[in-house]
């Protein structure tokens, strides 16, 4: 991922540095069982364990010579080993996914573990801005069109519970991920005890795959990054909701504005939603990264190397644009303007046909047929008003008149009131107030 989109904390997990202090965290591990196990030299142990990592410089020198990875970390920690005999002892038994999926599940849990800090946040921010707004009336709409009286409180409550429901979506995957296997060179343990995988497993806070070949099956990181793309998806929801909001014909809505920020090179006048519409590009991002990592399930054999090149792409920039797309969306509804005169204007901009359906039921209970007299009555008397702009009130009096029925005016005040539609959300303000 491009610096432009990478946070530091997230970045740092993704490094090569932090990958190659977590290799020698695990190839320590490993030496330290053995040793206690009797397998190896114990006098080896410390001299391992003091040397540092290599820097990334250092391996991929060798690394250009070598072609292999792990086999250029292995030399360039051997040069930083003293007395440098003792790196013989390192990767004893061992394969290279030993080292590359284990030291990978330990990356996937920091990086889901920095997520789910933030999506913990966000919940909250969208939890509190929905309570905040549970009296903003507003027009709902479908397909677009306006339908009935909402409040945007009870929008905003569909996103906190989306992204919370996404949260511990990837709260299950993180266990699908932290799972490892130091098991050699097909995974039968012909020159590793089992003991040392369970010891270092426990170490390491990570579940001993229930069977490898030479590598974990890819179906639990498949998990992982399918949770990634729902997560990103929910927040493209909100920004898709905040960039129907903002258009200049509804201007209910508006992205933060800081001060000396410019809208456009050519209008001064423009105030875009550039932080909604750089979140949709991002959820592109992460969503394209589910096939290829799926991919990697089906392998040769016990191993192929066909999964590699893609996860050095896909995981990291899932996670790392996931991230930084948590951050935006919490400064985005952070920092929300929410235009509550114009939500109440635009919702009495039709002249009253927001209330066309509780009119037909009205209708309907008064004794009407509802397919052949009530729905035809108000459907044309609406259609008048969309067409003329004379209220809707007036125009169903019109019709009304015209099929000779009275209509109850005083019934019809009661229903076509904005707030009567809203009364029972009551209980769903009191789970949202709940969710955490």
């Amino acid at each position: 991922m491009i610096e432009r989109y990478t946070l530091p904390e997230m970045g740092r997990v993704w490094s090569d540095a932090h990958k190659y202090e977590l290799w020698c965290k695990v190839e320590t591990l490993v030496v330290e069982a053995h040793a206690d196990a009797g397998t190896i030299p114990a006098e080896v142990v410390e001299p391992i364990r003091d040397a540092p990592p290599p820097t990334p410089e250092a391996v991929h020198e060798i690394e250009a010579v070598t072609q292999h990875d792990v086999i250029a970390f292995l030399s360039a920690w051997a040069d930083n080993t003293e007395p440098r005999e003792a790196a013989r002892y390192v990767h004893f038994g061992m394969t290279s996914s030993d080292l590359l999926d284990t030291a990978l599940a330990l990356q996937l849990v920091e990086a889901t573990d920095i997520l789910l800090d933030k999506a913990d946040r966000l919940v909250a921010t969208l939890r509190d801005h929905a309570l905040a707004h549970r009296d903003t009336l507003r027009v709902g709409r479908t397909h677009g069109i306006h339908g009935e009286p909402d409040v945007w409180g009870h929008r905003v409550a569909d996103f906190a519970f989306g992204v919370a429901r996404s949260r511990d979506r990837l709260r299950r995957a993180r266990e699908a991920v932290g799972v490892m296997a130091i098991s050699g060179a097909v995974g039968t343990y012909s020159n590793i005890d089992p003991a040392i995988e369970q010891r270092v497993a426990a170490e390491l806070g990570l579940r001993p795959a229930d069977v490898s070949t030479q590598v974990v099956l890819r179906d639990g990181i498949s998990e992982w990054v399918s949770a990634l793309a729902i997560m990103a998806t929910v927040l493209e929801a909100i920004a898709l909701e905040v960039r129907h909001g903002q258009r200049t014909e509804v201007r209910e809505l508006w992205e933060p504005f800081g001060k000396g920020q410019k809208g456009s090179s050519a209008m001064p006048h423009k105030k875009n939603p550039i932080i909604s519409e750089r979140l949709a590009g991002m959820a592109r991002i992460v969503r394209a990264q589910t096939v290829p990592v799926l991919e990697g399930i089906p392998l040769w054999h016990e191993r192929d190397i066909s999964h590699s090149s893609t996860e050095r792409i896909a995981l990291p920039d899932a996670s790392i644009a996931l991230d930084y797309m948590l951050s935006l969306t919490d400064r985005l509804m952070s920092g929300l303007v929410v235009d509550a005169a114009r939500m109440r204007e635009n919702l009495e901009s039709t002249g009253g046909l927001i209330y066309t359906s509780t009119v037909l039921l009205e209708l309907v209970e008064a004794g009407m047929s509802r397919d052949d007299e009530a729905y035809p009555l108000v459907q044309k008397a609406a259609m008048e008003t969309w067409e003329t702009g004379v209220p809707f009130r007036e125009t169903l009096r019109e019709h009304a008149a015209e099929a000779k029925l009275t209509l109850d005016e005083e019934r019809l005040d009661e229903v076509c009131r904005p707030e009567r539609f809203v009364e029972r959300l009551a209980p769903m303000f009191e789970r949202l107030a709940r969710l955490s």
